[in-house]
């Protein structure tokens, strides 16, 4: 077994001045057995805060960055510690309970022999093990202590800075920001400083703090470019949308020539009222004079394309691959304008240039290949679509792509091996879980096996029994099986997880109004829909049935009209066909069921209206 603890331990001995005297009780130690009796405890007993829970408890989630060192710094100094039994055994202890998830145990026993011997990799491994469990305040707690032990280290200050940073501390760690500052001044690099600085501010999740706080510690440098676009950039991220115009208006009169700051002037102009014009004007100006700045010329292409000037976009797009012909961001672009203006042929062959770039190039491949996947599909080449998804790498599109692969097999008749691939595709985070599971349910659906659908999302939800995705799938498979007390609990619990999900609300009372029960409280539910979601085709679609079984026939036919123009499906034809037909309107009501028709031929809605109607279309 790989202990960490051995390996600490050996390191101290090293600077230990009685270690070779001790090489007997050391390699006692090393065997000794769970019941020995030592004269103090093994493990320390858990501080209050962390006893209920075991590990520390998790902290708002926050961008920190890697800051604990693989190596001993060689700014420390390390103490002469007696390498006892107790003290051997407790890192053993400790690192046995890291390996075994009990990091509560773990962080008190690390940094209690911390503070007893003042050796500093047993501080900095202490915070490790806190910020492995993103208790980021236990972690701040080990990094101050380490800081304190080392206070020459450049990776304890590294770290402490970063978590106090990340958890708002900023009172504590500005003295230090502000020092290092100072120093960049007299070093001439401040530019490297500003830009350091920057990036650590912006991972704190307190914007606001970290813009007021950047504002005094560059007080002195508002002649500087890298202090204007800092300031820029973490007001932008405060959300102070016209300081950062402003400070990145400030850079470019300190640099005219500057491509960073007419940059940043046009991206945070955005978010002003005419901003997009102001920043083609600024973009445009600059591009006269500096014809080669790529950054500035794609910018301005992409806020061309937003602007719905295609045309002018593949212009500037087009240039600037001409001076970069491998950049992927520019291939990548163009495939879009391309397939956006219907021609696949030649998003294809982008992409296909794209996913060629030589390795050296970064990029990530994964769009390209969903990209390519959904090329091939509209083409019908379901073999060239499957063969791009399964070409998708493991990571953030990974399950998404092996559900579609899966659906794709299914529909071509290759049902069992789409859901084994399913099945056997592992995954460790409950939203891939929860894809797989109802990607496999889905193809099911489509199979018309719809017990089997319900069989497998409840297996889900006795391991995940509180995801509103699964729950939401659930009272669907439940419908169709006709268990309306399943569906209901389930959309039920979905409602109270997630008030705001207006798709449950709807569900509910759809489901009620199209089986003519409760209507009332129907109603109420689909009021409480359309307020989450007013423009909602299918919400307005279920409002207007519902009109309909209480026989308000003009009110639902309003909805359904509005519905339709929303979302033009052969189910919301097919219901504005049936009140018409009530209202005398059979020709009307023909025309809307003729559309259907042509959207859907097998729609089973449509099918069971004309044979209730006898209607011959």
């Amino acid at each position: 077994m790989k202990i960490v603890a051995t390996l600490l331990a050996t390191s101290i001995c090293a600077s230990l001045s009685g270690c070779a005297a001790n090489g007997t009780a050391l390699t006692a130690a090393s065997g000794m057995g769970m019941g020995a009796t030592l004269s103090e405890p093994l493990v320390p007993a858990r501080p209050p805060a962390l006893a209920q829970s075991g590990p520390p408890a998790p902290a708002p989630r926050a961008r920190v960055a890697s800051v604990a060192p693989s190596t001993e710094d060689a700014d420390e100094t390390l103490p002469a510690v007696a390498l006892t039994p107790q003290v051997l055994y407790q890192l053993l202890a400790a690192d046995l309970a890291a390996q075994t998830g009990d990091q509560g145990v773990a962080y008190n026993t690390y940094l209690k022999l911390a503070r007893e011997t003042r050796d500093p990799r047993l501080a900095r491994r202490a915070a490790e093990v806190a910020i492995g469990a993103r208790a980021l305040e236990q972690a701040l707690q080990a990094a101050r202590l380490w800081r304190d032990i080392s206070p020459q280290s450049r990776s304890a200050a590294q770290m402490f800075e970063t978590l106090a940073l990340s958890t708002g501390k900023f009172g504590e760690v500005e003295p230090l920001l502000a020092a290092r500052l100072q120093q960049a001044r007299a070093d001439g690099t401040l530019a490297a400083a500003y830009g350091q600085l920057q990036r650590s501010l912006q991972r704190t999740q307190d914007r606001r703090g970290a813009w007021e706080l950047v504002q005094r510690l560059s007080a002195a440098d508002l002649e500087r470019l890298e202090a204007r676009l800092a300031r820029a950039a973490l007001a932008a991220s405060a959300e102070s949308f016209d300081a950062a115009y402003r400070e990145a208006r400030e850079a470019m009169r300190l640099a005219p020539d500057s491509e960073d700051a007419v940059v940043a002037a046009a991206r945070h102009s955005q978010r002003l009222p005419q901003g997009s014009a102001t920043a083609l004007d600024l973009l445009a100006r600059f591009l006269e004079r500096m014809p080669s700045a790529s950054e500035a010329r794609l910018l301005q292409a992409r806020l061309l394309l937003v602007d719905g000037r295609s045309d002018d976009a593949r212009a500037e797009f087009e240039r600037v691959l001409a001076q970069h012909p491998d950049n992927p961001q520019v291939l990548f672009s163009l495939a879009q304008i391309a397939y956006q203006g219907a021609q696949p042929a030649e998003a294809e062959r982008l992409l296909t240039r794209f996913v060629e770039l030589p390795r050296t190039v970064q990029r990530d491949n994964a769009p390209a290949f969903l990209f390519l996947a959904q090329i091939a599909e509209d083409a019908k080449r379901i073999d060239d679509a499957l063969r791009w998804l399964a070409r998708v790498p493991r990571g953030e599109e990974f399950v998404a792509a092996t559900v579609r692969r899966a659906r794709l097999m299914a529909r071509s008749d290759r049902f069992d091996e789409a859901r084994e691939l399913l099945q056997r595709t592992r995954a460790t985070a409950a939203r891939d879980r929860v894809m797989l599971l109802s990607g496999e349910a889905h193809l099911l659906r489509d199979a018309k096996r719809h017990q089997d659908a319900f069989d497998v999302l409840a297996a889900g939800l006795e391991r995940l029994p509180d995801s509103p995705e699964l729950l939401y799938d659930h009272a669907m498979a439940a419908e169709r099986i006709d268990r309306l007390d399943v569906m209901e609990k389930s959309l039920r619990r979905v409602i109270e997880l997630r008030p705001d999900n207006a798709h449950a609300y709807n569900a509910l009372g759809y489901t009620l109004a199209d089986r003519n029960i409760r209507l009332d409280e129907a109603r109420g539910l689909l009021t409480k829909a359309l307020e989450l979601a007013p423009n909602d085709g299918h919400i307005l679609d279920s409002m207007g049935w519902l009109l309909f079984r209480q026989k308000a026939y003009a009110q639902a036919l309003e909805y359904l009209q509005k519905a339709y123009a929303l979302q033009p499906e052969a189910e919301i034809a097919v219901h504005l066909g049936e009140v018409l037909w009530a209202m005398g309107r059979s020709d009307e009501a023909k025309r809307y069921w003729r559309e259907a028709r042509g959207r859907e031929p097998d729609n089973s809605t449509l099918r069971e209206t004309l044979a209730r109607f006898n209607i011959d279309l």
